[in-house]
């Protein structure tokens, strides 16, 4: 998002692997050690610097702020953000949670893989319904594409063949040639950490350190 709108900024890489986001600086700036989380220096008011959490939060901001991927419509934009909610409410939970089951849980469990992959797989159809009449998902190039695109762009970790959903994929294929998006994809893999799922990363990530520590 940042590289679609043209904001300067610096990466803080936080490692959540080796449970970095308890970390009490970074607590003041996302209470639910989640990322991602934004400090905005220069927002405009003149007060001090804004920070905020929730990468839908975050989108909203940002469109707001320069007046880009958000329509001020009330009808359009209303569009978008149900769009959007759609990606908060549904595509991040059941897609994280089947990647989950699939590749991080010490465990193979049948039902709860079924009951992922399959929600995973329903999701991609609502989709691919929706992208059969429009090219992007809530009509124009908006933040609910840029919230989208990083779930499908993960699938592997689904084990979802995009091959199934061809409305799916031409719109996946689009956004991969923006020079935006590939940019900040290859800052992704610059900063990303992969970690095995061992026991110490399941307790950092998953497990007892976020009762522990997370609030």
């Amino acid at each position: 998002m940042l590289e679609e709108v043209g904001l300067e900024y610096t990466t803080i890489p936080v490692n959540i692997l080796k449970g970095e986001q308890f970390a009490k600086d970074f607590l003041t700036i996302s209470p639910n050690n989640k990322i991602p989380a934004i400090v905005d220096h220069a927002d405009g008011t003149g007060g001090p610097h804004f920070s905020l959490f929730e990468s839908g939060a975050i989108l909203i901001y940002l469109a707001d702020k320069t007046g880009q991927l958000l329509p001020s419509s009330p009808r359009l934009r209303i569009e978008v953000l149900q769009w959007l909610m759609f990606q908060m409410a549904s595509v991040g939970p059941m897609f994280g949670q089947c990647g989950h089951f699939l590749g991080y849980a010490p465990e193979k469990i049948p039902y709860a893989i079924d009951r992922y992959q399959n929600e995973t797989l329903r999701l991609y159809k609502v989709m691919d319904k929706r992208l059969a009449d429009v090219p992007y998902i809530a009509g124009d190039y908006s933040i609910a594409d840029v919230a989208i695109y990083p779930w499908v762009h993960v699938r592997w970790l689904h084990e979802i063949d995009i091959t199934q959903f061809p409305n799916v994929e031409r719109w996946y294929n689009t956004l991969s040639d923006r020079p935006a998006v590939q940019r900040g994809c290859a800052l992704l893999n610059e900063h990303e950490v992969i970690g095995d799922p061992s026991d110490e990363t399941r307790e950092a990530f998953f497990g007892k350190t976020q009762l522990e520590q997370g609030q």
